[in-house]
C-alpha cells in the first residue's frame, strides 16, 4: 500500500469496452470510478488487462491494433512514455511484397501486465474517471479493445498530498 493511504475495499475488478466506429479511427471510452473526492478517494491500479483485436492482415502493408488505458482523456493512443498512460497494448502484422495477405508476421505487446513485485502498484486514478483509448492503422474493419483493471480505493491521509495528486493528474494530460 502507497505511504499515506488506507484501503477502504476489498480488491476490485473493473471491465469496460470500446470500438472503433469506423476502421482506423480514433475512439475513446471513459470508465466511471465514482470516487469520493470529498473524502480524499483515489484508486489504486495494481493490475491491468487489455485485450485488443486482431489487426487485419492486409498485403504489402503494416496493419496495428493499438489501445491503451489513461487516467485523462487523450486525443490519440500514446504509449507507456506518457505520463498519463498505465498500460498500452498494440498487435501488428507485418506484411511484405512478397507475402500472400494470409502470410504477415504477427507482434504482440502489452505493457505493463502487473505490479512488479518491488511496487505495491502500477498508478494511482485520484480523479473520477479513466480512459480507455484505441485506434487501427491500415484496418478494413473496425477494432475493439477491452481492459479488466484490478485495483483497490483507498483514502489519502494527508489533504496536500491528495491535492498534489489531483494536480500531477491533471497536469500529465
Amino acid at each position: 500500500m502507497p505511504k499515506g493511504m488506507k484501503a477502504t475495499s476489498s480488491p476490485i475488478q473493473i471491465s469496460a469496452i470500446v470500438s472503433e466506429v469506423g476502421p482506423n479511427t480514433f475512439v475513446s471510452s471513459e470508465i466511471d470510478l465514482t470516487l469520493n473526492v470529498l473524502d480524499r478517494e483515489v484508486f489504486v491500479v495494481t493490475q491491468l488487462n487489455l485485450d485488443v483485436d486482431a489487426p487485419d492482415s492486409v498485403a504489402i502493408l503494416t496493419t496495428q491494433t493499438n489501445a491503451s488505458l489513461s487516467t485523462t482523456q487523450r486525443t490519440n493512443v500514446g504509449s507507456i512514455a506518457d505520463s498519463n498512460v498505465l498500460g498500452a497494448a498494440s498487435r501488428s502484422i507485418i506484411c511484405n511484397a512478397n507475402m500472400t495477405p494470409d502470410g504477415g508476421i504477427p507482434f504482440d505487446r502489452e505493457d505493463p501486465l502487473f505490479t512488479p513485485l518491488s511496487e505495491d502498484y502500477l498508478g494511482i486514478v485520484s480523479t473520477n474517471n479513466m480512459f480507455l483509448n484505441l485506434e487501427g492503422l491500415n484496418n478494413g474493419n473496425p477494432k475493439s479493445v477491452r481492459v479488466r483493471v484490478y485495483g483497490y480505493r483507498a483514502i489519502v491521509t494527508d489533504a496536500a498530498v491528495f491535492a498534489a495528486l489531483v494536480q500531477s493528474e491533471l497536469l500529465s494530460a
